[in-house]
């Protein structure tokens, strides 16, 4: 579930309902980007070999309605980057006044697995007229994601069964079924992406990140990232600290808990927004159709899962059966972003009129991007994959229980349905020792890290964790709903954004918008 997507958010809804129907162009060849000598020099200690993708210059190439695309290629093993290659797949929206051009805007959606050349076709409008003028906007699919040499595990009929299977498994026949599809879930990605998994971690992706800024001509990375996004750019800032020029890290993710945690909180968010939810509902009563008081919808609501859980509804829009885990998933989808609570009251009537759960399964098929014609997008592919390798995980089945039963406690809706969403980790063929650890970024500028109050996904003391951890990080709070900040329309932290993007000033500590 991380986004920690991993957009049904501001950024995530944007993000997952775009269909991928893009083709990036282009490699390298002549170009019109020119930057500093000094930008396209490999790190001191780089092992040789390096420099061949730092010098590398991008071939940009229309692909309609304003933007250009263009192909760049990063080695497979940064240790050995003679071995290999992989294609990397880039978007930009040019900058509208060359005159007054600073550089590239980079930006990452989410996930981990969200396509950021999607993201960019969808949203870079949407990104203030200031930031237009004077940045190229840019997307692109980090390794293992979209059009980037995207890992692969499951078809379509496969993860239909993988989302359908009991996430709050109550007796040991629901326990074996969902243990054996998550198992079944890492043996596909090893079958169909041995040659990847070891790679496609946040690691390996920051680095990506510094041969593309390379790539771009900046001498210095201008960089957007949204919930995953900003661990992403966390980890680019540890790495590279000298070649922050201002990075925006909106609805983050603490570096420094373990996979587990990380899920628990989660579940914690959401049992936050849901409360919100209720609430709302409450004072919408003429169109609430759980109850009259937060206790009431929240117990309508437990007791309505609990029923699907014995007799599934119908849908009008294929033939799967709107289980307990669709339904759980629409929910959370909604939770995303505060605009799609009135969606969520109605799938509520609908299913209590209508005994029809096609709402939740819509709402459910925007967040894991499943298309109609039954097919999906990679992104819960990469989603895994990426959050398999970023951490240690429990060594069996046993362990990882643990976590569930303590996620329970803290989260009684979302807990096991966040938790044990995350077991294919358990099985996964390739694993790290290497801890988390705080991330502090030593000796770079000033960094701003964005929290929103009732975020569903990334809570809101993950960006007060990750600004405190950061040598320079600033905290700006949204004192609001949904997941991220920014691209929510409200005026004080675009104003906060844009003026720190484009100056690399950040505001006033403890800036507080609502």
């Amino acid at each position: 579930m991380t986004d920690g997507d991993d957009q049904v958010r501001a950024t995530k809804l944007i993000s997952v309902a775009v269909v991928l129907a893009l083709i990036a162009t282009g490699c390298s060849g002549s170009s019109d980007d020119r930057g500093s000598s000094d930008g396209r020099t490999p790190p001191p200690g780089s092992p040789a070999g390096t420099d061949a993708f730092y010098k590398q210059r991008l071939s940009w190439k229309d692909c309609g309605g304003g933007f250009q695309c263009a192909t760049a290629q990063v080695p497979v093993d940064y240790t050995k980057p003679t071995n290999g290659r992989l294609s990397i797949s880039l978007i930009r929206l040019p900058a509208e006044r060359k005159s007054d051009r600073i550089g590239s805007l980079f930006t990452n959606p989410g996930g981990p697995g969200g396509s950021g050349v999607d993201f960019i076709r969808q949203t870079a409008r949407s990104f203030g007229q200031d930031l237009r003028n004077r940045f190229d906007i840019i997307g692109f699919d980090p390794r293992g994601v979209g059009a980037s040499d995207p890992v692969r595990c499951l078809d379509g009929s496969q993860l239909d069964r993988y989302f359908s299977t009991d996430t709050t498994p109550d007796d040991p026949g629901e326990l074996e079924a969902l243990a054996s599809q998550s198992e079944g879930f890492a043996k596909g990605c090893q079958s169909k992406s041995a040659s990847r998994l070891p790679y496609v971690g946040t690691l390996n992706a920051a680095r990506d990140m510094d041969v593309l800024r390379a790539a771009v001509g900046d001498e210095k990375l201008t960089y957007y990232g949204a919930s995953y996004g900003t661990y992403l750019g966390a980890f680019y800032a540890e790495q590279f600290p000298k070649s922050v020029r201002a990075l925006v890290l909106d609805g983050a993710v603490d570096p420094r808990i373990s996979s587990t945690q990380l899920l628990i909180e989660q579940a914690k968010g959401f049992e936050t927004a849901l409360n919100a939810f209720a609430d709302d509902c409450v004072t919408n009563q003429l169109d609430c159709p759980l109850g009259t008081s937060r206790a009431a919808v929240i117990r309508n609501i437990t007791d309505f899962l609990s029923d699907l859980d014995e007799a599934p509804l119908k849908n009008t829009k294929d033939s799967r059966k709107v289980t307990e885990s669709w339904a759980t998933t629409g929910i959370a989808t909604a939770l995303y972003a505060k605009g799609f609570w009135p969606v969520l009251r109605q799938a509520f009537a609908q299913a209590e009129q209508q005994k029809d759960g096609t709402l939740f399964l819509t709402l459910a098929d925007q967040l894991i991007e499943r298309k109609p014609n039954g097919t999906y997008s990679n992104q819960t592919e990469a989603n895994m994959a990426v959050n398999c390798v970023d951490k240690p995980n429990p060594a069996n089945l046993a362990q990882y229980r643990k976590s569930v039963d303590q996620a329970k406690k803290v989260s009684p809706l979302f807990g096991p349905f966040v938790v044990w969403g995350g077991l294919g980790c358990v099985y996964w063929p390739v694993q790290t020792k290497q801890p988390p650890k705080p991330i502090t970024a030593k000796g770079s500028p000033p960094i701003l890290v964005i929290g929103t109050l009732r975020d569903p996904a990334t809570p809101y003391k993950w960006a007060q964790s990750l600004a405190s951890q950061l040598d320079s990080g600033t905290l700006l709070t949204l004192d609001g709903d949904g997941h991220t900040a920014y691209l929510q329309g409200n005026p004080c932290i675009s104003k906060a954004t844009h003026d720190y993007l484009i100056t690399a000033k950040p505001p006033r500590e403890g800036t507080v918008c609502r």
